[in-house]
């Protein structure tokens, strides 16, 4: 996938050997991409992904992935609390819940799509570290949002979506595995508000119950194949 460079000196190095085995999605939040793009190479700023990609579908490189962007902050996946380290970042252009929410546009996924393909062949990236920026930063974080189409995501090869019928699981057993699947589960209403918005925005914003707990246990099955 070819991409046009904007770079960004908010980098540094990445930890010595440790993989780079996660891919953490965000939008940008911002009123437009300019204002994004502008942020995210502000060294004051002391914020910036690996890639940009616009409404339009263009990618901007910012920081090589080599090196360490700083895009997650404060984050926590499968007991590891330097996402940044060990991660790939996406930015998608969208104004976030602040300035108006609104869907991802199908060039903005399919390049979406390409790219993140492309990162998981130079990468080993574990289809359950396909993660969102909420995912790793539960009651701090609510990008990429109820809107972003991760079953579509799933579909073109890139991260996990349940299949089939979904049932009725066993809901007091959903901190032990929401713990087992990788999140952090201090605040357990901010982990379940972070797996609605990926995995259940249907039901986003609703207490947890055994048809969320059914479908985290067809996750967990799928990662063990």
């Amino acid at each position: 996938m070819t991409a046009s460079e904007r770079p960004s000196p908010n980098f540094d190095g990445r930890p010595a050997d440790t993989p780079i085995d996660m891919l953490v999605i965000h939008y940008t939040g911002m009123e437009s991409a300019e204002a994004a793009l502008a942020r995210l190479c502000d060294p004051e700023s002391r914020v910036s992904a690996h890639y940009v990609i616009g409404e339009d579908g263009g990618v901007t490189s910012l920081v090589d992935e080599k090196h360490r962007a700083w895009h997650a902050g404060e984050a926590f996946w499968c007991g590891h609390t330097d996402i940044n380290g060990r991660s790939v970042g996406i930015e998608l252009v969208n104004p976030g819940h602040e300035f108006g929410y609104r869907d991802f546009p199908d060039a903005q996924m399919v390049a979406l799509e390409g790219l993140a393909r492309d990162i998981l062949g130079r990468h080993p990236i574990p289809a359950r570290n396909v993660v969102g920026h909420s995912d790793v930063a539960p009651g701090r974080k609510a990008d990429p949002g109820e809107r972003f189409d991760w079953k579509r995501l799933a579909a073109a090869g890139v991260g996990l979506w349940p299949e089939g019928d979904i049932g009725e699981g066993d809901a007091d057993k959903v901190s032990e595995m929401f713990s087992s699947y990788g999140y952090d589960t201090r605040d357990m209403e901010a982990a379940v508000f972070a797996f609605q918005r990926h995995f259940c925005p249907e039901t986003h914003g609703s207490p947890a119950d055994g048809a969320m707990a059914e479908r985290l246990r067809a996750l967990l099955d799928l990662c063990d194949t």
